[in-house]
C-alpha cells in the first residue's frame, strides 16, 4: 500500500475492533503525531531490512514513495500456515533462533500431516533449539489437528478472503494463539492492517504518552489500533520494534523517548532531536 505524501496528515482510521475503547478520553496519538513519528524514525533508521520482504509484499512492486511501479518486485508470499507456525515458534525467543527452529521442523517433516500423525518426540526434538519445545510442539500439533478436523485438510489459505475480525475469530479458537500472534499473522502474512503490540511497542508508546503508563498490552492493542491510521500501521510497527532493539534505554527499562530523549545513547541523538522538535518526546501520561 503506498505511503501518503509526507506533507499530508492521514485520515483517522475506522474503528474495527469490537472491544470497547479502553481510554475514550485519551486523545493521543493523533494521525498527525503518527505521521510525524513515522517519518522521523524512517529518516533515522531507514526501513528495517528484516521487514523489507513483507513491505514489498504489501506494496505489490509499487514504489513506497509515490505508488508507481518502480519498486522492487515482491518476493514469493509465504503460506499463511507457515507464517502462523513461524510466529508461534518466535514466542520467547529471537527471530534468528525461531527461524532456525522452523527450518529444522520443515526438514524433519516434509508435510504437516506427518506432524499431526507422529506420536513420538520428533517434533519436540526438531524445534528444541527455539526453547519451550514441549509447549510449542503441543500447541502446533493441536492447531494443525484442529485445522484438519475443521477444514478436511491442513491449509489456512482461506483466511486471505476473510476480514480482519473474521481472521481473529478463526485463529483465536486455537490454544496458545493470542492477540499478538494473530496480529502478527494479519500484518505480515495476510498483508492486512493491524498493529501488534510487543514489549518494544508497549514501552515506547507508554513513554511517548500514546497510552497511559498503567496500560496493559491488551488495552494498548485496542487503543493503538483504534487511533493509528491503517496506512501507517505497518511502517510504524516495524520501526518501533527496530528502534526498541537499538535503543539501550528502551530495552532495559520503560522510557527512552522521554525528557527530550536525554537518556538515549549517543548513536540516537539525531533521532532525539528530530522527535523533540516535533514535540513528541516528552511523556504526557493521562
Amino acid at each position: 500500500m503506498p505511503r501518503k505524501p509526507k506533507r499530508k496528515a492521514p485520515a483517522s482510521p475506522a474503528t474495527r475492533d469490537t472491544s470497547p475503547e479502553p481510554y475514550p478520553s485519551h486523545a493521543s496519538p493523533s494521525p498527525a503525531q503518527c505521521l510525524a513519528v513515522r517519518d522521523a524514525l524512517l529518516a533515522f533508521h531507514g526501513f528495517p531490512e528484516e521487514f523489507a520482504p513483507f513491505r514489498r509484499l504489501r506494496l505489490g512492486g509499487r514504489s513506497p514513495e509515490d505508488g508507481s511501479g518502480d519498486g522492487d518486485p515482491p518476493p514469493p508470499s509465504p503460506t499463511v500456515l507457515d507464517g502462523l507456525v513461524t510466529t508461534l515458534l518466535s514466542q520467547n525467543t529471537t527471530e534468528v533462533i525461531s527461524r532456525r527452529a522452523f527450518a529444522s521442523l520443515k526438514a524433519a517433516f516434509p508435510s504437516w500431516d506427518q506432524v499431526v500423525d507422529e506420536e513420538g518426540t520428533r517434533l519436540e526434538d526438531a524445534i528444541r533449539c527455539g526453547g519451550l519445545a514441549a509447549t510449542k510442539a503441543a500447541r502446533i500439533r493441536a492447531m494443525l489437528r484442529g485445522v484438519r478436523e475443521q477444514r478436511g485438510k491442513i491449509c489456512l489459505e482461506y483466511l486471505r478472503e476473510l476480514s480482519v475480525d473474521e481472521v481473529k475469530r478463526e485463529l483465536s479458537l486455537f490454544k496458545g494463539i493470542g492477540p499478538k500472534t494473530v496480529a502478527c499473522v494479519l500484518m505480515f502474512y495476510l498483508q492486512k492492517d493491524d498493529f501488534p503490540v510487543d514489549t518494544h511497542v508497549l514501552r515506547i508508546t507508554k513513554a511517548m504518552g500514546w497510552v497511559p503508563a498503567t496500560c496493559t498490552r491488551e488495552k494498548a492493542y485496542i487503543h493503538l489500533n483504534n487511533k493509528i491510521p491503517d496506512d501507517l500501521k505497518f511502517d510504524l510497527n516495524c520501526l518501533f520494534v527496530t528502534h526498541g532493539k537499538l535503543c539501550q534505554t528502551c530495552t532495559k527499562k520503560m522510557g527512552g523517548i522521554i525528557n527530550g530523549c536525554c537518556y538515549f545513547d549517543k548513536r540516537l541523538q539525531n533521532l532525539s532531536t528530530a522527535l523533540a522538535a516535533k514535540g513528541f518526546c516528552k511523556a504526557e501520561v493521562q
